[in-house]
């Protein structure tokens, strides 16, 4: 019979509310409760007993009681005080940690003594007492010490705890040592990962432990010992993770789950992860502009447009082994000319046996239309939001023939591996769904130094070597990986000639630069280095064999290939520095494809909630990445009673489905609203919403402040900007034209009293029009002031009425050129290159187009008024 399954709060986010849900959504059957979650708690330990029967859950141990045992006076009074809310939880377990005060005695008799008394008065209540040794206590440090002080104590109420990172981190003992110990005295159990650093106990313990699978510790194998004593009581993880106590609890919770069921596999009936043969195919989605570009390299490279699909607009590429798709929907690209990795495939001996033990790891099943000659194929979605497709070998006849044939050369022979970028919250979520889900088996952590901050890449691969996948985030960076580089992600093609495959490459190939080939011949001299230099060529070898590869370009901001050779039983992905190198060369190879692009395209575009309200943040996202914006800004706060609330400040389902389609279109979130600060507002009740924002990953935060007091507005304003400082946002200041704060002057006014590093401006052409602005003014202010701007039309006569101002704002906006603001003229007295976020409501056109629809038109209307604007002032 498997163990029950167990959590701790101390593994989740929020609120104790939030963690039960979370926990009982995700299939446990039980949860640890951390005392400082039911200390913030508005719940009693009664109500918290209900709650917890009601969703299924059994509260199976409530800790940590620390410095009890061996201090000087025992704190029996406090113990009592413990004992009441057990019960009144309903809880069965005291989980005592060894002692950590300077004022705790090196005496085991004593210490013994101690937890005796205290677990008699437990034994009274029917409460048990279980002593675990942590790794940074004082005396007690190991599993085999708090052991020995058990027995002496010598009550059957008390027995031990066993923590998998106390016993494996901290050096406290063999665990063959185990044998010795009585099933029956072992009175919990809690796992944790972690990964293999050079770090003390505690500064890892409490901020890295990982969740089984994603580590280096091997629990399949502690699990197993434990089990062996004749234990039969639950599992329950104890992961203390900075990233997971930032992240969604019920996400948090999913991974725990399938971290526990694939520890147990054989045990909780999953059923096992069949062999994998190689990757299937690689999808990326493209657009008119990035379609041709990458058309044009696998031309270059031997590949052939072999197939069309039956019902989609899909084109199949083949050469060798190796099989891209090219997906030309409008979708996932995320902006013009953009491409994106949207769907791999891997070749499974049982697609259908893959996709259930998917299922059965709580993977979310991705839904596909088919017509019924095509083949069922089935997929489920990565962490971030990547599709990944089990296949047989039926995939292929839903494709056309189109009479072309790949280049008989053989330049290239397969698909290597492929590359993905993580942002740092799903980097240790994406580890432990190929390790699970696909039974790949991942290596450790490693530190990329470049050119931009630390790299950290891990790669996973079957038992075989026949699929790799690589996965690599940048832990201390937001936003881009490099100034002009948005979250690479490469395909890497295997060959067995890489000098033929770049001279194929020709203007695609990257060029390295003379400095590395120097360094290369004082590190290694390796043969045909003057070839290597020649070509662009990149070089590593080891004990086993030699790793030679060659990058091409980047194909808009994001994708491109690599081309590799491997000799020998060469395992790895090339040298160090490699990444390093190949950064620096596609920065400044992006750098000058800017310069040379016309200025028209150099603006990303961002699409307002306020455009198309209607729409959830999903269908927002969806919306944008279907008609090519690269941001969207989300409205987290309601402004009016009557419009439609997105509460994804405290809906963590919302918050999650949110998340999940911002990966997988590769739409960004450029900014968050309202923030609204009025006489009687406080700038503190805005914080769980600047949280809610860099969880989301927004670099900005509207604000406004209809407010007539000019100090404490000024002084609010600063709070605000404070607050959202540590969390990597700039909060920019609006000024509606009916408001307090009307105009460019007040603003103005605002920011130098505020004197804030992250304060902002944000300009929206409707309220500057109105309210009789200055452009002169505008371009004598700071630049570092303006982070985007609002962009639309409106008629040319102005309302009368503060109530006509405010209707036209939000319900009959018009797109630029349009109506009778100077949309040219405002635009160019601001920084260039800022994005243009377009807030264009317009109530009658949404009603009969969608609001879907009006996004699309409101782009293509803006990018050609403005187009043309360029065109003429030239």
């Amino acid at each position: 019979m498997a163990p029950r399954l167990v959590i701790s709060t101390a593994c989740l986010s929020g609120t104790l509310e939030d963690k039960l849900t979370a926990a009982a959504a995700a299939g446990f059957g039980g949860i640890e409760i951390f005392e400082d979650d039911l200390v913030m708690s508005t719940w009693s330990p009664r109500r918290v007993r209900q709650e917890c029967e009601e969703l299924g859950l059994t509260i199976d141990a409530y800790q940590p009681f620390r410095d009890f045992e061996s201090m000087p006076e025992p704190d029996l009074r406090r113990a009592e005080r413990k004992f009441d809310v057990l019960e009144q939880l309903g809880a069965g377990t005291l989980l005592v940690c060894s002692a950590e005060s300077a004022l705790a005695v090196d005496d085991d008799d004593l210490a013994a003594e101690h937890l005796h008394t205290l677990a008699a008065r437990a034994e009274l209540r029917g409460l048990r007492v279980a002593y675990e040794a942590q790794a940074w206590g004082r005396f007690v440090t190991g599993y085999l010490h708090a052991w020995n002080i058990v027995r002496r104590a010598a009550h059957p109420a008390l027995g031990l705890c066993l923590d998998s990172f106390h016993m494996l981190a901290g050096g406290g003992g063999a665990l063959s040592g185990l044998r010795a110990v009585p099933g029956e005295k072992i009175f919990h159990v809690q796992l944790a990962d972690a990964p293999r650093l050079a770090m003390a106990p505690l500064q890892l313990g409490s901020h890295h432990r990982l969740f089984p699978g994603q580590g280096a510790f091997d629990l399949t194998g502690f699990v197993g010992q434990v089990l062996e004593t004749g234990y039969r009581g639950p599992l329950s993880l104890e992961v203390v993770n900075d990233v997971y106590r930032q992240s969604d609890p019920r996400q948090a919770a999913v991974d725990a789950m399938r971290s526990m069921l694939a520890l147990q596999e054989s045990a909780h009936g999953l059923p096992p992860a069949p062999r994998l043969a190689g990757h299937a195919f690689t999808e990326l989605a493209v657009d008119d502009v990035s379609g041709p570009a990458v058309a044009a390299i696998l031309g270059a490279l031997g590949f052939a447009r072999t197939g069309r699909h039956r019902s989609k607009p899909v084109e199949l590429w083949e050469q060798g082994g190796a099989r891209i798709l090219l997906n030309h929907a409008a979708q996932r690209s995320g902006h013009a000319g953009g491409a994106a990795l949207c769907a791999l495939a891997v070749e499974s001996a049982d697609p259908d046996g893959s996709a259930r033990r998917a299922e059965r790891l709580l993977a979310p099943v991705l839904p596909r239309a088919r017509r019924p000659e095509e083949a069922e194929l089935r997929s489920v979605a990565a962490p971030d939001g990547t599709a990944v497709f089990f296949c047989g070998g039926d995939w292929l006849g839903d494709f056309l023939p189109t009479g072309e044939r790949p280049r008989d050369d053989g330049l290239v022979t397969g698909t290597d591996h492929v590359a993905l970028t993580e942002s740092v919250d799903d980097f240790d979520h994406a580890v432990l769904f190929y390790r699970a889900v696909l039974g790949m088996r991942p290596d450790q952590t490693t530190e990329l130094p470049a050119p931009f901050g630390l790299i950290h890449t891990r790669a996973a691969t079957d038992p075989d070597h026949t699929v790799r996948i690589t996965l690599n985030t940048a832990p201390l960076r937001r936003g881009d990986w490099a100034p002009t580089v948005h979250s690479p992600q490469h395909i890497a093609f295997s060959t067995t000639d890489v000098f033929a495959c770049a001279k194929a490459m020709g203007a695609h190939l990257l060029k390295i630069p003379g400095n590395y080939y120097d360094d290369l011949d004082a590190r290694l001299a390796p043969p045909m280095l003057a070839t290597m230099r020649e070509h662009s060529v990149l070089y590593d070898r080891d004990a086993r064999g030699e790793y030679l590869h060659v990058y091409s370009e980047l194909l808009g901001s994001r994708i491109f290939f690599e081309v590799v050779q491997r000799t020998g039983g060469y395992a790895g992905y090339g040298a160090p520095n490699s990444t390093a190198v190949r950064m620096a060369a596609h920065r400044r190879r992006r750098l000058a494809a800017l310069r040379h692009t016309p200025e028209p395209s150099r603006h990303d575009y961002s699409l307002a909630h306020l455009t198309a309200l209607s729409l959830s943040p999903p269908e927002l996202v969806e919306a944008a990445a279907e008609a090519g914006y690269r941001y969207v800004g989300l409205r987290l706060t309601p402004v009016t009673p009557q419009e439609p609330h997105h509460p994804l400040a405290t809906d963590p389902a919302l918050m999650r489905t949110t998340k999940v389609r911002l990966a997988a279109t590769g739409i960004e979130v450029l900014d968050i609203e309202l923030a609204r600060i009025g006489p009687d507002g406080n700038p503190r009740d805005y914080l769980r919403f600047l949280e809610a924002g860099a969880e989301l990953g927004a670099r900005h935060v509207i604000t406004q402040l209809p407010d007539p007091d000019f100090a404490r507005k000024a002084e609010r304003f600063a709070r605000l900007c404070e607050l959202a400082r540590p969390l990597g946002l700039t909060v920019d200041l609006e000024f509606p034209s009916w408001t307090e704060t009307p105009d460019l002057a007040e603003a103005t006014r605002v920011l130098r009293a505020a004197d804030q590093p992250n304060a902002g401006m944000l300009i929206d052409l409707l309220h500057f029009a109105r309210s009789g602005s200055s452009i002169e003014e505008l371009r004598a202010l700071p630049r570092e002031w303006f982070h985007f701007a609002h962009v639309c039309d409106a008629p040319a006569t102005v309302p009368a009425t503060q109530e006509g101002l405010i209707h036209t704002a939000r319900f009959e906006r018009l797109f630029p050129g349009e109506g009778g603001i100077d949309v040219r003229g405002i635009l160019d007295a601001l920084p260039g290159g800022i994005p243009y976020a377009l807030e264009i409501p317009h109530a009658q056109l949404v009603a009969q187009v969608g609001a879907k629809e009006h996004a699309r038109l409101a782009i293509s209307a803006t990018r050609g008024h403005l187009d043309r604007a360029r065109t003429d002032a030239a």
